[in-house]
């Protein structure tokens, strides 16, 4: 069966950090770009970060920039987001999904998606 798994979410207190994977299942990801979004409970779904199917390009949204990291191992077959510095803000379910392209902000762009892992930051 084809499919992402995104696990690693969790609480965590204001200021610390959680490392989410995304791992493929029944494919590779090589020769796919990876996006991460999230979507807090009443909002839309945004983007938070990309990494081209290279590698060598990764693009991040306001809100990520400066405290996440993206990047993918290709041995494991994952891609990862660091997240530092997190805030109450940044509470929400976070997901990966797929794409043939280059990096797009837009869900719309994204034909694979996985099941989402919760981030909770609460004292």
């Amino acid at each position: 069966q084809l499919q992402l798994v995104e696990s690693g979410g969790g609480l965590v207190q204001p200021g610390g950090s959680l490392r989410l994977s995304c791992a493929a299942s029944g494919f590779t990801l090589d020769g796919y770009t990876i996006g991460w979004f999230r979507q807090a409970p009443g909002k839309e779904r945004e983007g938070v970060s990309c990494i081209d199917n290279s590698g060598s390009t990764a693009i991040y949204g306001d809100s990520a920039k400066g405290r996440f990291t993206i990047s993918r191992d290709r041995a494991k077959n994952t891609v990862y987001l660091q997240m530092n510095s997190l805030k109450p803000e940044d509470t929400a379910i976070y997901y990966c999904a797929r794409r043939g392209f280059v990096c797009s902000a837009s869900r719309d762009a994204y034909a694979m998606w996985g099941q989402g892992t919760p981030v909770t930051v609460s004292n």
